[in-house]
């Protein structure tokens, strides 16, 4: 059992930074992969990035490359989103999830959710 807890959210203007943290607990933490998803009011939610457990590999949505960097402290259980460049499209609610044969770029294969953490960006 994995349980993941999400935190960093908040408002920020257009063109700032956030940070996302998502603490798992568990002792199976390194190996799964670790993904962000994120659902904007009355869309469906989406993938954002993903770090896969076997060698680390990372891939991100199209929306969000070159702006978002996920990375993982398999030390302190923690996956991070580092958000630049933030955009009022960028608003939603961020979930991360964990799971052990993930399929990138989707939802499928993820186990494991957290509650999410709210991410607002204003203009």
């Amino acid at each position: 059992q994995v349980q993941l807890v999400e935190s960093g959210g908040g408002s920020v203007q257009a063109g700032g930074p956030l940070r996302l943290s998502c603490a798992a607990s568990g002792r199976t933490f390194s190996s799964h992969s670790m993904g962000w998803f994120r659902q904007a009011p009355g869309k469906e939610r989406e993938f954002v990035a993903v770090t896969l457990w076997s060698g680390g590999s990372t891939y991100y949505a199209d929306s969000v490359k070159g702006r978002f960097a996920i990375s993982r402290d398999n030390a302190k259980n923690t996956v991070y989103l580092q958000m630049n460049s933030l955009k009022p499209e960028d608003t939603a609610v961020y979930y991360c999830a964990a799971g052990r044969l993930v399929v990138r770029g989707t939802s499928a294969g993820y186990d494991y959710w957290g509650q999410g953490t709210q991410v607002t960006v204003s203009s």
